[in-house]
């Protein structure tokens, strides 16, 4: 089969992910690598965002309520703490006093076997003063369980659950959420109410969370405050893999902070040390049958640097037969056909490109860019020209999903013509999700935030770059038409 590329494009709009349709899902996949490999344009949606207003929503909303009594335990999120998932680090604030910093967690709701004994800190801004905030890491946990944990004392106590991924596993299935550039706006609170409706079992945070560097003085760490309590709905339950952006940054003369990213690594721990990196803002982990790798834009990583060195020896851990899924998080996006951004990390594509091709990664997320964007895989390894990358098997699918809602609103002006290397572009709100079904399929989808209601809009199988190619191909002989 040889499709147009009109014939392409009508079968990707008219695509539906359902299990049941397997084999329409092979056959259209390799559609779609057809019109990859002849060079066929993608799609530029027209659609036309009726923004809600693109302004922080008031400290008084009850989005950022603080639970009531005296000390109680507020901004409750969690992260993966271990290399491979056995692991989670509790993280809360407490107003008033350190209170206690025991985590108590079982396995039946408000029965409690078991603690764990965290630390307690608290930080100045210029003229803002923290709560103190607790960070407990639990561990030694049980694969695909669920555990219900409280926190805090007295009547003030408050309890949630969460769920440990399957065991490390060329197989196990996971459901990924992927959101970027969040901020705490109505646009943002429509894609983390959308994001949570998913059933995804963890998000993958590309960078760009609270945008609280908009403000000034103590509003600083007072909008690092509500945001913590914003995203707490979801964050308190999954796990949330957190990337650095600009945003996070923050350096202030003005206010004698000079300090990088010194409000984010207070308030959001990571595993950095269980990968060996010698940092909190890149690192790597594995969870089901993924190897998550994140990197830090705005870290030093040409040749030699901590970042660069952590990387090369990383790359060469990833073991394919356990966790065939290769995934890097990043903030500004290597490949990007809008206006805002265009070639921002041409930096980062010249030393890492090569390396992405070479251990065959199987998607790179970003975000950085107000809207949305998918490539097709491709590299400017041959060309050495980043405006006309050409088509390469052993690339990366590029995706960009900086269109959490912040207040800075959408980048709604893409470079046109559509390069042939972006297949499908949208400025609009939304997040993505990645459903990986075995060591050979996922299933993608990338959902716009519509009205209130949550829209699937783009989609298609990511086959595997490692697993995919032989599967394929007897697939395609067994069902060829």
């Amino acid at each position: 089969m040889n499709p147009s590329c009109a014939e392409c494009v009508q079968l990707q709009l008219n695509f539906q992910g359902k299990e049941s349709m397997t084999i329409k899902l092979l056959l259209l996949s390799s559609l779609l690598l057809t019109s990859i490999s002849s060079g066929c344009a993608g799609l530029t949606s027209a659609f036309i965002r009726n923004e809600w207003p693109s302004v922080d929503i008031p400290l008084n909303n009850e989005v950022f309520a603080v639970p009531k009594g005296y000390n109680a335990p507020h901004q409750v999120h969690i992260t993966q703490g271990d290399y491979d998932g056995k692991a989670v680090i509790i993280t809360w604030v407490t107003a008033n006093e350190p209170g206690s910093n025991i985590v108590r967690y079982g396995l039946s709701e408000g029965k409690y076997d078991f603690t764990a004994k965290g630390t307690v800190q608290n930080y100045t801004f210029y003229n803002y003063k923290s709560g103190y905030i607790h960070q407990c890491l639990v561990d030694g946990l049980q694969y695909n369980t669920k555990y219900y944990y409280e926190i805090g004392s007295g009547e003030t106590s408050r309890s949630f659950w969460f769920q440990t991924p399957p065991a490390i596993d060329p197989d196990s299935s996971h459901k990924f959420a992927i959101i970027g550039d969040l901020g705490q706006t109505y646009n943002s609170l429509s894609t983390l109410e959308h994001c949570m409706q998913t059933g995804a079992q963890t998000i993958l945070f590309v960078g760009d969370l609270s945008y609280a560097d908009r403000y000034d003085n103590h509003d600083i760490g007072v909008r690092w405050d509500s945001w913590g309590q914003f995203v707490e709905r979801s964050a308190a339950y999954h796990p949330w893999l957190w990337s650095t952006g600009n945003h996070e940054i923050e350096y202030f003369p003005h206010l004698g902070e000079v300090t990088l990213f010194r409000n984010y690594l207070h308030r959001y721990p990571t595993p950095f040390s269980a990968s060996k990196s010698s940092s909190p803002l890149w690192y790597a982990i594995r969870r089901a049958s993924a190897h998550i790798i994140v990197l830090s834009s705005y870290s030093p990583f040409v040749k030699y640097t901590p970042q660069w060195k952590w990387l090369e020896q990383e790359l060469k851990k990833v073991d394919r037969e356990k966790t065939p899924w290769l995934i890097v998080l990043m903030h500004a996006p290597i490949y990007n056909s809008n206006q805002a951004h265009f070639l921002e990390a041409e930096s980062m594509k010249v030393v890492f490109e090569s390396w992405f091709c070479h251990y065959k990664v199987d998607v790179i997320f970003a975000g950085h860019v107000h809207a949305y964007e998918r490539s097709y895989r491709i590299s400017s390894i041959r060309s050495n020209v980043s405006s006309s990358p050409s088509s390469d098997k052993s690339a990366p699918v590029y995706i960009t999903v900086g269109d959490g809602g912040n207040q800075e609103g959408l980048a709604n002006r893409f470079r046109d013509p559509q390069p042939d290397y972006s297949a499908f572009r949208e400025a609009s709100y939304g997040h993505s999700t990645l459903e990986i079904k075995n060591r050979t399929h996922a299933f993608y989808h990338w959902n716009r935030n519509d009205d209130g209601k949550r829209v699937p809009t783009d989609e298609f199988v990511l086959h595997n770059q490692y697993w995919g190619d032989s599967h394929r191909r007897r697939k395609l002989e067994r069902y060829s038409m």
